[in-house]
């Protein structure tokens, strides 16, 4: 009888997380980088598949923003991350950035609030909308060129290796990634 009444309740979490592309997180249980973590594999492994879907791929650099950040500064990940892990994640997320023409110096936050904008103005239809929201020093090449590189993202290899690091890196943290 309990599994019946804690079904409406999977459902929901369920619909939830397909309503809202920002709940992407859900897997890492309100844990951002725990998340972007978990996620990592299928949206930063092969960047290639994201060309034509803009929304997407600023989201995906979102995440990558999101897990060198943790890494590197979060002290629930960076006090015991190998260096290997915050190397790996620092690389993806200067790779990433020079992709979209980001400038190097620009605030992580900045950024993952602009990509966000961009994304939901994106989902919403309004391109014009996620223009605004890309106007910004941050973006140096101008709004216009940076939602075009959002859309032709090439495979980022640096991208891919710092998604498998931080994937590996969680799974040891919750008990999954040692070899008996």
């Amino acid at each position: 009888m309990k599994a019946l009444t804690r079904l409406p309740l999977l459902a929901l979490l369920a619909l939830g997380a397909c309503a809202d592309p920002a709940a992407e997180h859900l897997g890492g249980f309100g844990d951002p980088v725990r998340g972007a973590a978990l996620h990592a594999p299928f949206m930063l492994g092969d960047t290639a598949l994201l060309a034509g879907q803009p929304a997407r791929a600023a989201r995906a650099a979102v995440q990558m923003e999101i897990l060198a950040q943790g890494f590197g500064r979060n002290p629930l990940f960076s006090h015991d991350a190998p260096g290997s892990v915050q190397h790996a994640t620092r690389l993806g997320r200067d790779e990433f950035r020079r992709a979209l023409g980001i400038a190097p110096d620009a605030s992580p936050d900045l950024v993952i609030d602009t990509l966000r904008d961009a994304a939901a103005a994106l989902d919403a239809g309004s391109p014009a909308r996620a223009e605004a929201a890309l106007s910004s020093p941050a973006y140096p090449a101008g709004p216009a060129a940076t939602l075009a590189r959002l859309s032709r993202l090439p495979y980022l290899p640096r991208v891919a290796e710092a998604a498998g690091a931080a994937w590996q890196e969680v799974r040891r943290r919750d008990g999954l990634g040692r070899r008996g």
